[in-house]
């Protein structure tokens, strides 16, 4: 009986897959060493450092998960943590809806130079958040800026936007005012994308302006409106510049426990605790993660 001829093209086959995935990992070396030293590194690092205590007496020390307790049971760490979600569930829908209705707006072929306005209302964005926040501080100003002038000029007195009771709402503005013309143009750039034939059977149907946009539009948003809540959500929980800069004019206002983000800053350069900083790090990190996915999984279902 003779044997079956051999196959030898399935070596050299085999060995030219080999090659190919050799030069796939080399095209993709760069960017993962890149992504290792300045992402899973400072990430591993910290988590490292979260593991371990530093005291006066004794050096430091290996304690395991009990700085992770111990901030659990931080009140001021809950305080600044429950800050910024009444900041996000506040201003994120204002922000979010500001740039909905600008989008709808440019897009729908009415408005009077939309290319201006869409410059203009993207603009704020390219204005570091350092030197916005210095702007606004001024225009805030009850004894130097805008506020003083309104009050000197038209005898009146206005309240003040630095009081403890209006700094969270005049940092919103000010998060609002750089960050809604980013957000219009995510949602403009995928009102753009829409087959422009569903727009002809809707005319032709007779349906109006309204009708358009909640049966063709609204839906073809919803995935870039996911992904701009996604944004806003790590945004918030980010929330550093403003309050920093800001203490410095209402140091009665802002307390180095105001967001999460500026407590975990104080506690590592202000109080060096810096085991302690890495895992309030570590918790904000986690939180944010999770209550990032959530929303896009949800946004998933709806769409799908």
């Amino acid at each position: 009986m003779a044997s079956p001829p051999l196959d030898l093209a399935r070596p050299r086959r085999r060995a030219g897959r080999r090659r190919g995935s050799l030069a796939g990992w080399k095209f993709v070396s760069p960017f993962m060493a890149l992504f290792a030293l300045v992402f899973l590194a400072p990430i591993g690092y910290s988590i490292y450092l979260s593991l371990y205590k530093t005291q006066l007496i004794g050096g430091t020390h290996f304690v395991g998960l009990q700085n992770y307790s111990d901030a659990l049971k931080d009140s001021q760490f809950w305080t600044s943590f429950s800050r910024v979600a009444l900041f996000l569930v506040i201003q994120v829908p204002i922000m979010l809806g500001l740039a909905l209705f600008l989008a709808l707006a440019i897009d729908s072929g009415r408005l009077y130079g939309a290319a201006f306005f869409r410059i203009s209302v993207f603009m704020p964005y390219a204005v570091p958040a350092v030197v916005a926040t210095l702007m606004w501080s001024f225009m805030y100003g009850t004894q130097f800026g805008l506020v003083r002038d309104i009050d000197k000029h038209f005898g009146v007195t206005l309240p003040d936007p630095l009081s403890p009771h209006l700094i969270l709402a005049s940092i919103g503005n000010i998060v609002t005012w750089e960050w809604v013309g980013y957000n219009m143009l995510i949602l403009y750039s995928a009102l753009r994308v829409v087959n422009p034939s569903l727009y002809e059977a809707a005319a032709i149907e007779g349906a109006g302006q309204w009708r358009i946009i909640w049966s063709i539009k609204l839906p073809a948003l919803r995935p870039a409106i996911v992904i701009a809540t996604i944004f806003s959500i790590i945004g918030s929980f980010q929330l550093f510049n403003e309050p920093s800069i800001l203490k410095h004019l209402a140091p009665n206002a802002i307390t180095t426990y105001y967001t999460p983000n500026y407590y975990a800053y104080s506690l590592s350069f202000d109080g060096q605790q810096f085991n302690y900083s890495a895992t309030v790090a570590i918790i904000m990190g986690v939180v944010t993660m999770i209550i990032a996915y959530a929303v896009q999984l949800r946004g998933i279902r709806k769409a799908v």
